[in-house]
């Protein structure tokens, strides 16, 4: 007998941008503030637009993912969403919830970012993953160090010199000790402190000033993360 468990992950917030628009951001452009989705086998099992939406995979065993939204129009242009993510750990289950939920809080956070900034915009998409060495307990402090931006809380300006990358500067707009974001006129910079969770150190690109090209970026990017390890 599995030790299978359900979890519940449920957050509520206000999103800069009409039902509508976050209705779009969460199933067609996922790749400009999360992952891209296109592929993923899921059904709709619920598909209220622009209000209510219900994603569910199915798996051997029992297990299942599922994710929620429920969107309400506010003042403004605004909207609220009440989003749940439930499904099944099969194992490592206080490892797995700690680190989904924690996830769960910096992905709606850059969907806000996306939506006020950047809404609608074509995205180039970039995905690099840190080397094995940054499983450390203290991996992601290491790269915080090495980027400049250890002591800088969020809402503070940056600019900063990344070796092989080039210059950077905009907004830190997320900063805890599991993830950062970083914010220019163009993209949105995601650093995903995984060491915390059993992985590596990762990081997201999502570029929209229309000259993005994901294989110089994860080649550039790559190269940092290789020396910030090595």
């Amino acid at each position: 007998m599995t030790d299978n468990r359900r979890f519940d992950i449920v957050a509520d917030t206000e999103l800069p941008g009409t039902p509508e628009r976050v209705w779009n951001a969460v199933t067609a452009d996922t790749a400009a503030w999360m992952l891209p989705t296109d592929q993923w086998p899921d059904v709709k099992t619920t598909e209220e637009f622009p209000t209510h939406l219900v994603s569910r995979m199915d798996g051997p065993d029992g297990w299942f993912n599922q994710l929620e939204h429920v969107l309400e129009p506010l003042d403004g242009g605004r909207a609220k969403l009440h989003y749940v993510h439930s499904g099944i750990f099969a194992d490592n289950w206080d490892e797995q919830y700690d680190g989904a939920s924690k996830h769960t809080e910096f992905y709606l956070h850059t969907l806000g970012q996306y939506l006020q900034y950047f809404d609608g915009k074509p995205v180039v998409f970039t995905d690099i993953q840190a080397p094995a060495a940054s499983q450390t307990p203290d991996g992601f402090v290491q790269l915080k160090k090495a980027l400049g931006v250890a002591d800088v809380a969020a809402g503070s300006r940056f600019d900063l010199d990344v070796d092989g990358v080039g210059r950077l500067s905009g907004e830190v707009d997320f900063s805890n000790e599991n993830f950062l974001g970083l914010r220019t006129d163009d993209t949105l910079y995601r650093f995903f402190g995984r060491n915390a969770f059993g992985a590596p150190v990762g990081m997201t690109v999502h570029e929209f000033g229309g000259s993005g090209d994901s294989e110089l970026t994860a080649k550039a990017w790559g190269a940092f993360l290789e020396k910030v390890y090595a």
